[in-house]
């Protein structure tokens, strides 16, 4: 068998070595197009994990390269005047051009053929003769770049600019300087990875490098300027350069890695940004996965490929996830300037959602306490003395104070006859109350008969209705220190449908009721088409919200919520996929949101000055021409001016065809954005599971309350488990429930020992010991 990699960067060279010493018989020929000493860049980082994970690869090569490691626990953050110093972190440095020359000499040694200065023909013509072909040649892959069309490349150049430059100083922590100058924001990410060498990763945004005309400047001179920036933080030390021009990172994928018996691998295949420290460990990684899918196979190539890019995709799109999260992050570091230092350093923290609450509490947790701290100092009415875990904070919104900071999501039941809430729902919102839920949202509750989603939707608009839901709220009101919240709507276009369960979205077959929209659009090609709206239509659905706003405080809500996001009627207004109008309902934003906001001026004029409102919006389309986030920050402002308390920041659900982007807390990035731009509370939903990822999104600020759906869907009493996981007693519980409380606050308290425990032995050693060791050795 002859294999041949193309590229001596870490993932060909390092696959090279698994299959050389698995199978001695088999020749593999690197070529690679540069002479072996060159490189770009100064050093690579690794996490103790990794490092387990190459040790058991491949011993040798680990340790020829440990002793050549600095090793570091903590991480400093440099913001204005303030220093965090957060341990319990356990990553590496070492020079690449260590790390490559000892690769290098390891393949050698077992018999890898080497060709350095060998440009290979991206047509791969030359390479007939080889059973497999690996593609190794990094970002700027010519073959890649030959077969893009097959491959499905997918680049995505982003805003900011960075440059990679050195400097003789060294650092016992990785370690994160930020400036601000009169050209703007500058970021320095730091760390050694020699003694007596460092890494100094220099990050702008855009306009921050246009006004410093830093496009104009040679290396060095862009060096000479940097120095000065950093001139305290260098310490006398001058930076260094090594093809350090200022670049836009290149966020590369491919739909597909495999063409016949080619394969992608390492930066050729995917990129991840280097705010996360996963590019190398990403690509040895990958030779790992491959030489591990051609062992399974029994070096059957096609079987193999077949096997890397099913086996090896969903691992290497998480990495690529989490590192698009943190590069955000960084492209947006002005929104959160203004944030208390300890906020800001736990947002940079855990920017990425691999870190989290309960994670830095048990590596940091004294920086911990001090982010409890601080959220108590920002909150009216916190024990500051003893600051509780930031999701039992009360908030207060106008006069109505909350409890907690946990919400139950508003969720259509499907379950009303004739639009009257019934038994089923005062057990469903009524059981969430009593489960301790600061706030709890009813489902969308229609205004009118025709403005419902389904038959089994709940309504206000008769006196029937508005009986049903004065009993659900005097029953919350009495047994719960929760508040209650009516959220109201209109279906519009996506009215007239079947049950969830029958059929979601999808038109009723007999008995439909005519539907309403702003432009004569159906929601699927056979749904039905909505008739376009007149202005005598407008006075009506205003009416409408106005006479169920008028129950809604009869019948003992603390709160009204607007529905405006999903598609429904007035978000089919919002949207430019929906609302295809020509006269002043339609084309700019301004005109789009005329409607939306005509109809919540009036519930605000209606509904008591003391209780608050809020709005859902949908902050992104999910698709090409939509609403975008920037859209989603003018779209909460106009509602600001108009009255409203906060914004129920959700996504998507517009059109049919949209292509959202799920994952862990997906739609807490918008919140994020809405509540750092437009300067306004948000509450933020979608996917969030735990109370771990609740207390991480408070206490970084990325939302001021958190709603959940699922969750409590299966765990009504979600808030009084958290409340005993972390031994908070003050939470409200029902007498007859009490005896429960207490057997549910003692066995938190067992399994939370337990589970630090199981995470202090899976927790991978530190490489910083075994190094010494091996060196004594």
């Amino acid at each position: 068998m002859r294999i041949a990699v193309v590229g001596g960067g870490p993932a060909g060279v390092y696959f090279s070595i698994l299959a050389a010493k698995a199978w001695p018989k088999v020749e593999i020929d690197l070529f690679e197009r540069n002479r072996a000493d060159d490189t770009f860049g100064f050093g690579v980082v690794f996490s103790d994990e990794t490092l387990d994970t190459f040790e058991k690869a491949d011993r040798e090569s680990y340790r020829a390269i440990a002793d050549n490691f600095a090793y570091w626990d903590d991480i400093e953050i440099h913001f204005k005047e303030s220093l965090h110093r957060i341990g319990g972190n356990g990553f590496c440095g070492c020079a690449r051009t260590t790390l490559l020359k000892l690769l290098h000499d390891r393949a050698r040694a077992l018999g890898v053929k080497l060709h350095f200065e060998a440009e290979v023909d991206p047509s791969l013509a030359t390479l007939k003769g080889y059973d497999l072909i690996i593609a190794a040649d990094g970002a700027n892959s010519r073959i890649r770049e030959m077969h893009a069309k097959h491959f499905g490349t997918e680049i995505d150049y982003r805003p900011n600019k960075f440059a990679w430059m050195g400097s003789t100083r060294s650092f016992d922590a990785f370690t994160f300087f930020f400036k601000e100058t009169e050209y703007g924001i500058f970021i320095a990410h730091c760390y050694q990875y020699e003694p007596g060498r460092s890494t100094w990763v220099m990050e702008v945004q855009p306009d921050t490098f246009e006004r410093a005309g830093l496009a104009k400047l040679s290396e060095e001179e862009s060096a000479r300027f940097l120095g000065r920036i950093f001139e305290d933080e260098l310490a006398g030390h001058k930076l260094m350069t090594n093809r350090s021009m200022w670049r836009n990172f290149p966020r590369i994928a491919n739909k597909r890695w495999v063409m016949n018996n080619v394969v992608l691998l390492g930066d050729a295949k995917a990129t991840a940004h280097f705010s996360i420290g996963s590019g190398t460990k990403l690509a040895m990684e990958d030779a790992i996965a491959l030489f591990q899918s051609l062992e399974k196979s029994r070096l059957d190539v096609s079987a193999a490929l077949h096997h890397f890019e099913t086996s090896r995709r969903e691992d290497v799109e998480k990495t690529q996830h989490a590192a698009d999260v943190s590069l955000v992050w960084f492209e947006h570091v002005d929104r959160f300037w203004n944030m208390d230092p300890r906020q800001f350093a736990f947002g940079l923290m855990t920017r990425s959602k691999a870190i989290t609450w309960d994670n830095l509490e048990m590596r940091a947790p004294e920086f911990v306490g001090q982010t409890g701290e601080m959220f108590a100092e920002q909150t009216p009415g916190a024990d500051k003395k003893h600051p509780l875990p930031p999701m039992f904070q009360p908030f207060s919104l106008r006069e109505m104070e909350i409890p907690n900071r946990v919400v139950v999501s508003p969720m259509c039941q499907y379950s009303a006859k004739d639009g009257v809430p019934n038994d089923w729902h005062l057990v469903h919102l009524g059981g969430r109350a009593i489960g301790g839920a600061g706030l709890v949202f009813t489902e969308m509750t229609d205004v009118s008969a025709d403005a419902r989603i389904s038959p089994g939707c709940a309504g206000i608009y008769t006196d029937e209705q508005e009986a049903a839901w004065k009993r659900v709220t005097d029953f919350i009101h009495a047994n719960s220190a929760s508040r209650i919240c009516l959220q109201l709507g209109h279906a519009g276009r996506k009215g007239a449908t079947k049950l969830m369960w029958e059929g979601i979205d999808e038109p009723l077959e007999s008995g439909a009721w005519p539907i309403i929209a702003p432009s004569p659009l159906p929601y699927y090609p056979h749904s039905i088409v909505p008739r376009e709206m007149t202005r005598a239509d407008m006075e009506k659905v205003t009416a409408d919200y106005v006479a169920a706003a008028k129950r809604a405080e009869r019948a003992g809500f603390d709160m009204l919520e607007v529905h405006c996001a999903h598609g429904y009627l007035l978000a089919s207004f919002i949207s430019p996929l929906t609302n295809h109008r020509s006269d002043e309902y339609g084309g700019s934003l301004e005109n789009r949101l005329r409607f939306p906001l005509e109809v919540f001026r009036a519930v605000r004029e209606t509904w008591p000055k003391h209780k608050p409102m809020s709005v859902r919006i949908s902050a992104t389309d999910w698709k090409d021409g939509g609403i975008t986030g920037e859209d989603s920050v003018e779209i909460s402002r106009a509602f600001a001016r108009e009255g409203c308390d906060l914004i129920d920041v959700s996504t998507g659900q517009t059109v049919y065809d949209a292509e959202p982007v799920f994952g862990r807390m997906f739609q807490t990035p918008y919140s994020d954005q809405i509540r750092n731009e437009a300067k306004i509370a948000t509450m933020c939903v979608g996917n969030i599971t735990s109370a771990d990822q609740v207390n991480t999104i408070l206490a970084a600020g990325r939302a001021d309350l958190v709603a959940l759906a699922r969750p409590h869907l299966v765990d009504p009493y979600f808030s009084l488990r958290a409340a005993a996981w972390y031994g908070v007693e003050k939470i409200a519980c029902p007498p007859q429930y009490l005896s429960g409380k207490d057997q549910a606050f003692r066995t938190a308290m067992r399994d939370r020992a337990d589970l630090a425990e199981l995470r202090r032995r899976v927790k991978p050693r530190s490489h910083q010991r075994g190094m010494r060791k091996e060196a004594a050795e």
